[in-house]
């Protein structure tokens, strides 16, 4: 795929993957798995939209990744309220979730140009 936005949405994912490593393992079934299913959800739904027929689907699927990446943050900031993990690798997190949120952003506002 060329999609910039899935691309840095793979390394969103992989970077929240790391970082998970480093979380309380009383989590595993709570936040973990949560960050794990909503960090997948962005490039999944990404690949997804992009192979649908119309730019209203595609907009469908970049909605619900842009929605995931709300949710992924969310989670993140769960994990800085409760000081969970390596904070300069929570900190790459949440720069790089909201980056690709912009890029979600921009790229659905774009499609329809």
């Amino acid at each position: 795929m060329n999609l910039l936005i899935w691309k840095k949405s793979m390394d969103l994912t992989d970077l929240v993957f790391q970082y998970i490593k480093g979380l309380p393992v009383t989590e595993k079934y709570n936040l973990i798995d949560q960050m794990n299913r909503s960090s997948c959800s962005i490039p999944t739904n990404i690949a997804e939209g992009s192979g649908k027929r119309t730019k209203k689907h595609f907009e469908e699927f970049l909605a619900t990744a842009l929605s995931s990446a709300f949710e992924l943050q969310t989670q993140l900031l769960f994990c800085e309220r409760r000081k969970y993990g390596v904070k300069t690798e929570l900190d790459q997190c949440l720069s790089l979730t909201q980056e690709v949120q912009k890029m979600i952003f921009s790229f659905k506002e774009n499609l329809n140009k």
